[in-house]
């Protein structure tokens, strides 16, 4: 989707998409550089906008890997569904149904979740769940990597996952933060 295009729609649906610029490189890089590709076989997206991430997760990716991509926006879907590859599995609905699609798929447990929503605008009551929800469908030692323009809700990452390493991305547009909880 191109850059002008990109803000055009997040000026319309900002309460979705939470931004207005899509993710830039050194953003994108630094959320899928915890990928494991020997061990992490089962990885989950929320919120993937228009795909910046998922490629770049489908790069780190080993080959018999699979990617669940949740985007409640359809046209968002539409653009991520010209990605072309058979890992990629895309799911047109909000991340708090994750446990529907896991049976769907007869998957157990998630190796990696890797989440751009914009949690800060949505009501707390459904951050809490999609939360709670990926700590619970994460195997242990399963990550949990999340993306933010804002620390304010460092304290909720460590109160649902019991811990948090933060990382601040200086060279994205905007600058960034990358937080991530492993599962104990």
């Amino acid at each position: 989707m191109k850059k002008v295009k990109f803000l055009f729609h997040s000026l319309r649906n900002f309460q979705e998409m939470g931004t207005v610029v899509r993710s830039g490189g050194p953003m994108c890089r630094k959320m899928t550089q915890f990928i494991d590709k020997k061990n992490d076989l089962i990885i989950m997206e929320l919120g993937a906008g228009d795909g910046a991430i998922t490629s770049h997760i489908l790069n780190k990716m080993s080959p018999d890997a699979k990617l669940f991509v949740f985007e409640i926006n359809p046209e968002l879907c539409e653009v991520v569904g010209r990605i072309q590859d058979d890992r990629l599995i895309l799911i047109n609905d909000g991340a708090q149904h994750m446990e529907k699609y896991m049976q769907k798929y007869n998957i157990s447990q998630v190796d990696t979740i890797i989440s751009a929503i914009p949690f800060l605008v949505l009501p707390e009551e459904l951050t809490n769940e999609i939360l709670q929800l990926s700590r619970n469908v994460l195997k242990t030692g399963g990550q949990f990597v999340q993306m933010h323009y804002s620390k304010s809700l460092e304290k909720k990452y460590k109160s649902i996952f019991g811990n948090l390493q933060s990382y601040f991305v200086t060279f994205n547009i905007p600058p960034g933060y990358v937080f991530r909880s492993v599962k104990e």
